[in-house]
């Protein structure tokens, strides 16, 4: 493995001049059944909060990254590309072999503190997404814990941030989300594209039961942090029916979600053939299908985009997505957070 060419791909992680290591990395195995057949590459990164491409098609233009690769191991993931930057490749590796920026919190701060950052807006702070890449809840930040360090930064300098997980580990964090959300803007989402507990074991067989998560959801919004639901991936011919759109929808409305975003699977390069390969073992008839669907690139055409969109849309407005608020801005007393759910998620419940 050419660990001395090894390249971050831009600030953003798409500009092939950065080094990714400002020194060689530590490779560690943990001999403890959740961190079976995983390896962890150990590194200090030159920085941390990326900026994002303006062409790319999302509504964030910083980010910080504390992983590479993600245990959660979604068949889908359309970040599997990213490995292959790391001369390992989009599929086993991706969820096995795990990148670890083990300074990042201290650079956080410090970048966080740099003349060049401040003085712009949102306070005098430019706004920065986490888990937009890979989940930075995922199992190895239960052993890590860098995100400890990076909301701590965030929060010292009242910088406003959103967070997007699968994971329940983020519920470990709360005094600290709490404190920054004092300060400055906190937003949340997690991740639930269904709740079909057959097509969660097959195709997120690292996550939280999707339930799990819509309770996290539920915590976070009594809590005052105020948290959403990125209904994503919708899977056309697994997880779209009229029925299973409506039980996802009422499930998060129950959870108190103060918004819902659809989202229908996007098939990149590399997470396409993996899928692909998925699918041809488990779901072959559906193979023409998805080929006649994504045949012309990476996302679904956009009048079937469009009807996902509307029916959603139209069961959340009938079960009342959005009409809690959370418990700060309703001034109630939050209910008290649950047991540190570390352990929990290291089982894969």
């Amino acid at each position: 493995m050419r660990w001395d060419n090894l390249r971050l791909t831009g600030p953003d992680e798409n500009d092939p001049t950065v080094p990714l290591f400002a020194r060689g990395a530590v490779t560690r195995t943990f001999d403890t059944p959740e961190f079976k057949g995983m390896t962890f590459y150990e590194i200090r990164a030159r920085s941390i909060i990326n900026r994002v491409p303006a062409a790319s098609r999302v509504p964030f233009e910083y980010t910080i990254n504390p992983y590479r690769g993600c245990s959660h191991s979604c068949i889908y993931c359309f970040a599997r590309k990213t490995h292959e930057y790391l001369d390992l490749d989009a599929g086993a590796d991706f969820d096995s072999k795990i990148v670890v920026k083990v300074n990042a919190a201290e650079l956080a701060r410090k970048e966080l503190a740099a003349p060049r950052w401040g003085g712009h807006h949102m306070r005098g702070r430019f706004p920065v997404a986490m888990g937009t890449n890979v989940d930075c809840y995922q199992r190895a930040e239960g052993r890590y814990r860098l995100m400890r360090g990076i909301l701590a930064a965030l929060r010292d300098a009242a910088n406003p941030f959103s967070i997007l997980t699968k994971g329940t580990l983020i519920l470990r964090d709360l005094d600290l989300l709490t404190e920054a959300a004092d300060v400055t803007e906190v937003g949340a989402n997690v991740s639930v594209g269904f709740v079909d507990p057959g097509m969660w074991r097959a195709v997120e067989p690292g996550t939280p039961n999707p339930r799990r998560r819509l309770e996290v959801c539920a915590t976070l919004n009594d809590n005052g942090i105020a948290c959403g639901v990125l209904m994503a991936p919708v899977l056309p011919y697994l997880t779209d029916s009229p029925a299973q759109l409506e039980r996802t929808v009422k499930e998060i409305a129950d959870a108190g979600a103060t918004h819902i975003a659809p989202i229908v699977l996007h098939l990149r390069p590399g997470a396409r053939e993996w899928w692909l390969g998925w699918l041809s073992r488990e779901h072959p008839r559906l193979v023409p299908r998805y080929l006649e669907l994504y045949g012309r690139g990476a996302y679904a055409p956009k009048a079937y985009q469009q009807r996902i969109t509307s029916q959603v849309k139209e069961l959340a407005d009938r079960f009342g997505v959005g009409r809690a608020t959370p418990a700060m801005a309703r001034r109630l007393p939050p209910r008290p957070a649950p047991a540190p759910p570390a352990p929990e998620q290291l089982r894969l419940l």
